[in-house]
């Protein structure tokens, strides 16, 4: 091959003799400066040309593309067709390449006219270039039209064509491709393969992506690491460890262990048939150097998604001690992980870890963050990742609007949460399910039921979830009679069977209405065995109106059903407790005690000034105990002034009137106001978690508080939402 100087040279001595116009010789120095890559000097030899011909362009065209300078190429086929130089069928597939390769669509499209202008639409390699052109475009739909007018198909463009609807899950087009294939006798290629097994793991057919496996090793095709992946993927997916397991030995027979996308298909099959001990293992055993952050992401999901949120911590520590890459999604992981697992406060720390490190969150991050903030109602945080969501302008996105919905409403800012609503353009139904959710919460039933409206109005088909949540509302608001016409019409005028859920929701709103022999009756006739929320629903109803014959009847199916829970034994010894059943009471005790069971102690939780203070009931190792119980012994004082006594038939132990105002006085939500009052601004609102109902005597202090101190009180309980203001409880003491 002649050097550059040499080729030069040549080019001085055609200048000099005059043998420029001569068509061949100048598209061989076009050719020679090209392989040099020497292409301004050949688009000169171009220029210079009298008369270029179809060669003299496509040879420039073709080596511009070889190095992938696809602007320059199409600028060359631009000047080609203004000199109307008679194009082939030889060019124009390069240049319909240099439109794919630079998502050109409108030019593309532009040379696709010309091609049936022309009549190249009978040329099998043009015509499979627009095939591909319009794929890597994702417009499958048009390169269909192109396919089905092919003279005469390749296995490429089948494959090409059969993996673009395997990614979109099209499971009938990519059976339909693949018959075609072999019925014109063209012998399927691992890519085809790879597309058809792709196909039905991405449309849910998991059991045929294995099958299809099976017989394309069966056929003597050695899959590859894209097959290897999408069956482990199928395999995690149909929970068969198995199957997995002999796939493993397949991976470690092909010497594919070292492949950094099947370490990562392997890790999530692992997780996905939740066996943690053999994720570890196989964790432990796998040389860290081969995981690439795709792998770091899938073990740390697979840990946080088997309940090891602990062990994810530490191995998502250990990553970023080594100095291993870590991106936004294995940050966005770990949030999701805390947020899921109870660790809300550890979730909010590793959010602020995340912005330090210089990882920029997005709009998946966001909605993973967000509950965390709303499961222990750090207000001031959820305003704060409101406002990067502002910032970034990803508030927009559906998924960070409904969580912002829900989170708003676990905060207890109920009228933010409408205004996030109305502000997301699109709506889905996870949109509108959160926001009733909301308003059921905070006991807003006629809320909650206009929403449900709404929702048809707009044209939003109502879900199983959205019936639990419009069933809670009614419940809330003891609204029966429109429970029960929202229950009937599931079925009736929208084909949804009731669920364990919306029976639930029914016991609980029958029972707090005092109707307990309907809701049992309802139970008694559930067409399936219930579930402990049902009859904990009854039980929790039997203690509000302590119905002794009913709440026995309850505690017995739970204790069969949750041998371990102690609330059940509580709530039953309760129920014994208020008609002073002492014997009862103990017996009740005993059994706890002999299975080794506590009580769960009250506890709330209060954010001040953006920390979190967590108080148990008559715990005394807050610093400022004394403060508080201070505190409170002034508001008592001041209550009794008023008339208020407290009520101590509340307290369900054997004990002496003063020993139980002094335990009424020790509820965790009384010292968390307390607290509360101490170290927050006159007249700011305080919020309020609690991990139990809240007592009747609490609700008549905090009531009594809100207006004395001139403070909004938000109280979550384990039901719902009171907002004390004035004196008044939003509930209307009906909780």
């Amino acid at each position: 091959i002649a050097s550059l100087s040499q080729t030069r040279q040549a080019h001085a001595y055609i200048l000099k003799t005059g043998l420029l116009a001569d068509t061949h010789l100048s598209t061989r120095l076009i050719s020679r400066y090209a392989n040099h890559h020497s292409f301004v000097e050949a688009d000169l030899v171009l220029r210079s040309i009298s008369d270029p011909s179809i060669s003299s362009f496509s040879t420039l065209i073709y080596a511009l593309n070889k190095s992938n300078l696809f602007t320059q190429s199409l600028n060359v086929f631009s000047r080609m067709l203004s000199h109307g130089v008679l194009l082939d069928t030889h060019v124009l597939p390069n240049v319909v390449k240099a439109c794919g390769k630079l998502s050109a669509l409108k030019f593309g499209r532009e040379i696709h006219c010309i091609v049936c202008k022309y009549g190249f639409d009978s040329d099998s390699v043009v015509q499979a270039s627009l095939v591909h052109l319009y794929l890597k475009s994702d417009r499958i739909r048009d390169a269909r039209n192109v396919f089905e007018r092919l003279p005469e198909g390749d296995v490429v463009t089948y494959g090409a064509l059969l993996s673009a609807y395997a990614r979109k899950g099209c499971v009938n087009e990519v059976k339909e491709i693949f018959s075609g294939m072999q019925s014109y006798g063209l012998e399927p290629n691992v890519v085809s393969w790879n597309g058809m097994i792709t196909g039905f793991n991405q449309s849910g057919n998991y059991v045929e992506a294995v099958v299809m496996f099976q017989e394309m090793h069966s056929k003597g095709f050695q899959p590859d690491h894209i097959t290897i992946s999408s069956v482990l993927s199928a395999v995690g997916d149909m929970e068969r460890f198995n199957i997995g397991i002999q796939v493993l030995c397949y991976v470690i027979k092909l010497g594919l262990l070292h492949c950094k996308f099947v370490i990562s298909a392997l890790i999530d099959m692992f997780g996905k048939c939740a066996c943690a001990g053999d994720l570890m293992k196989a964790f432990e055993e796998i040389n860290e150097e081969l995981m690439d952050v795709g792998a770091r992401n899938a073990l740390l999901t697979a840990l946080s998604r088997n309940d090891l949120v602990d062990v994810a911590m530490e191995v998502f520590e250990r990553f970023r001690v080594r100095g291993r890459e870590l991106n936004v999604v294995s940050w966005t992981s770990m949030i999701a992980g805390c947020s899921q697992n109870g660790k809300d406060i550890e979730a909010l720390e590793l959010f602020r870890e995340m912005q330090s490190a210089g990882v920029k969150p997005n709009s998946v991050t966001i909605p993973c963050l967000l509950p965390a903030c709303g499961n222990i109602a750090a207000l001031v945080h959820g305003k704060a990742a409101h406002g990067f969501a502002l910032r970034t302008g990803i508030t927009a996105d559906v998924h960070v609007g409904s969580a912002l919905v829900d989170m708003y409403a676990k905060c207890g800012r109920i009228h933010l949460s409408r205004l996030c609503f109305d502000r997301i353009p699109n709506k889905n139904s996870v949109c509108w399910n959160a926001i009733m959710g909301g308003y059921a919460m905070h006991g807003k039933a006629n809320e909650a039921i206009d929403i449900f409206h709404l929702m048809q109005q707009k044209g939003h088909k109502p879900d199983f979830i959205s019936f639990s949540c419009v069933l809670s509302a009614c419940s809330q608001g003891g609204l029966t009679e429109q429970g029960w016409r929202f229950f009937n019409s599931m079925y009736e005028d929208y084909g949804i069977e009731a669920k364990m859920e919306h029976y639930s929701c029914m016991v609980n709103l029958l029972g707090r209405s005092g109707k307990l022999e309907e809701a049992y009756t309802m139970i008694k006739q559930m067409p399936f065995e219930p579930h402990a929320c049902v009859w904990g629903a009854l039980l929790s109803s039997c203690r509000l109106h302590n119905n002794i014959r009913l709440g026995e009847i309850a505690a017995r199916n739970l204790f069969e059903l949750e041998p371990n829970n102690p609330g059940n034994y509580i709530l039953l010894s309760n129920i014994y407790a208020s008609k002073a059943m002492w014997d009862e009471v103990d017996a009740v005790r005993d059994v706890m005690r002999s299975r080794g069971m506590k009580k769960n102690p009250g506890c709330s939780w209060i954010e001040i000034k953006n920390q979190v203070h967590i108080l148990l009931a008559g715990d005394k190792s807050n610093p400022q105990m004394t403060e508080i119980i201070e505190k409170l012994h002034k508001l008592s004082l001041e209550m009794k002034k008023a008339g208020y006594l407290p009520n101590t038939n509340l307290v369900l132990q054997d004990v002496n009137e003063q020993d139980k105002e002094q335990i009424l006085c020790g509820h965790s939500e009384k010292l968390a106001v307390a607290l509360g009052l101490l170290n927050t601004p006159l007249g700011s609102p305080l919020q309020i978690i609690k991990n139990l109902r809240i007592c009747g005597d609490c609700h008549a202090v905090i009531k009594f508080i809100s207006g004395f101190e001139g403070r909004e009180i938000y109280v979550r309980d384990t039901n719902r939402f009171h907002h004390f203001k004035d004196g008044v409880c939003s509930c209307g003491d009906f909780w």
